[in-house]
């Protein structure tokens, strides 16, 4: 835990009592505030009221008495309207901050100069930071990883002096920390995404930028537009910046060279350095840094991690020895010649746009509750495609799409158990030489038939686990 100690004496409202804000309120407790925190869910208020956390009913409270709100990341804050403890707390003229707010205030506080990676984007953040992570820890540093993935962020060791924090930061996250001010501050790529949250895709693309304005280096994906342009922005600020890229040679920073080898495709992080290219990596035959997705995932993981130290041969076996995250294009095992793959995380078109690019001869399960625009914007993969298998309530619109394009035959499978039941029997009498892939990247939130992402990838993962014949990675 990180006591809140800069916030000893103050009171405070806190409202969300989910896994990030229970943390938050005892690391605020620990550090000696007062706090008084409520919930729309009895349950949670129950729960939190057993930890030992101050439960209140803020709704009647006099909000001249409190110093600060602190609200959960996931409760609007503008859109599509502001939570009502917003409005008490706009009307009390007091402060609403998030725990991403009260970690950097705490490192302020106690060790100013402890190193802090942050990381956010549309897509890949979450590999990312997990990928820094590790290639830190595996070259022997203190690392303490959490925020939007896994551990809230108060509820890892304080900053110290030689301890390195890599967090995860939603846009919901950041909207919520306006002196956030990391040492390495990554922008991985954007998409239109959490719009009902932030109103429109310019104000979400302004507070993701917030992140790596005021970082010490800034590392920033070129490959699309809105954020090419915030490098620019950035470089024209005079301030320390690091151009990355999976998909296109710089001339300064760091990126993705694809190389033909032997008949198969290497992928090689270069860096660029005064003009000069060196190639500091080779990405072949890990499997979990597969694609083009995680070729610019490595080269921000690869620049801020050059940024903290580390020479290039410790950067180069981290990621020879990274083993994934689950849920995101994670290798389960193998039947043969046919891999299996949970790319359950893939909730949107853009995040499976990055498996379909990874694999030829794909047998696709999807599926789910479809965000804005379906898959139309895959139809340039659908050659990969060798059938499809669609589940949930998005059948309709993905065979109407199917049908339209006239490429992709496909099962409607109804449910996932029956769908990977199919694939796996096409897969395995599909003919041909060379790897073939059962994915489960669903291009769709998981609502109508899971009540996440997670339990949909643990799903498939148990199901292809029972298959006969089944080998997980590693078992040869």
């Amino acid at each position: 835990m990180t006591p809140v100690t800069c916030f000893a004496g103050r009171r405070v409202a806190l409202f969300g009592l989910g896994g990030s804000g229970l943390a938050t309120a005892l690391a605020l407790i620990a550090g000696g505030a007062q706090v008084e925190a409520f919930d729309d869910n009895p349950a949670s208020r129950e729960k939190a009221a057993g930890k030992g956390i101050p439960v209140a009913d803020l709704e009647a409270a006099d909000w001249s008495r409190f110093d600060s709100l602190i609200l959960a990341p996931g409760v609007p804050l503008t859109h599509p309207a502001p939570h009502w403890t917003v409005e008490k707390a706009q009307a009390a003229g007091i402060e609403i901050i998030g725990d991403i707010e009260l970690f950097f205030r705490e490192r302020a506080a106690i060790a100013p100069a402890a190193p802090v990676v942050c990381i956010t984007g549309t897509n890949g953040k979450s590999t990312t930071t997990a990928l820094i992570a590790h290639v830190l820890q595996a070259a022997g540093r203190d690392v303490q990883m959490g925020g939007n993935i896994g551990t809230a962020v108060l509820a890892l060791q304080p900053p110290a002096d030689g301890r390195i924090h890599v967090i995860e930061c939603s846009s919901y996250q950041i909207d919520l920390a306006p002196s956030m001010a990391p040492s390495v501050g990554i922008q991985m790529n954007l998409t239109p995404d959490h719009l009902n949250r932030h109103g429109t895709f310019e104000q979400y693309g302004a507070i993701k930028e917030r992140l790596v304005a005021a970082a010490d280096i800034a590392v920033i994906g070129v490959d699309d537009e809105p954020s090419k342009q915030m490098a620019r922005r950035r470089a024209a600020s005079g301030r320390p910046v690091v151009k990355i890229s999976g998909e296109q040679p710089l001339d300064d920073g760091v990126f993705a060279g694809v190389t033909a080898n032997a008949g198969s495709l290497e992928t090689r992080i270069v860096q660029v350095l005064d003009g000069k290219p060196r190639i500091v990596a080779n990405l072949a035959g890990i499997g979990s840094l597969r694609g083009s997705h995680n070729a610019q995932n490595a080269a921000a993981a690869f620049a801020a991690c050059f940024a903290l130290g580390l020479t290039a041969p410790e950067i180069a076996a981290g990621f020879a020895s990274y083993p994934g995250l689950a849920h995101r294009m994670e290798e389960i095992g193998r039947i043969g010649r046919v891999v299996f793959i949970n790319d359950s995380k893939a909730t949107n078109a853009d995040s499976t746009e990055k498996a379909l690019t990874s694999f030829r001869d794909i047998f696709w399960i999807l599926g789910g509750k479809a965000k804005e625009g379906g898959i139309e914007s895959l139809r340039r993969y659908f050659p990969n495609i060798a059938r499809a298998y669609l589940i949930g309530a998005a059948s309709d619109l993905f065979a109407a799409t199917f049908e339209a394009d006239g490429r992709v035959t496909y099962e409607r499978s109804g449910t996932l158990d029956v769908a990977v039941a199919q694939a796996t029997q096409d897969a395995l009498a599909h003919g041909g030489q060379g790897e073939i892939a059962v994915l489960l990247s669903p291009a769709c939130a998981s609502f109508d038939q899971f009540p996440n992402f997670e339990v949909r990838g643990d799903a498939f993962r148990a199901l292809v686990k029972a298959l006969p014949g089944f080998e997980p990675f590693g078992a040869r």
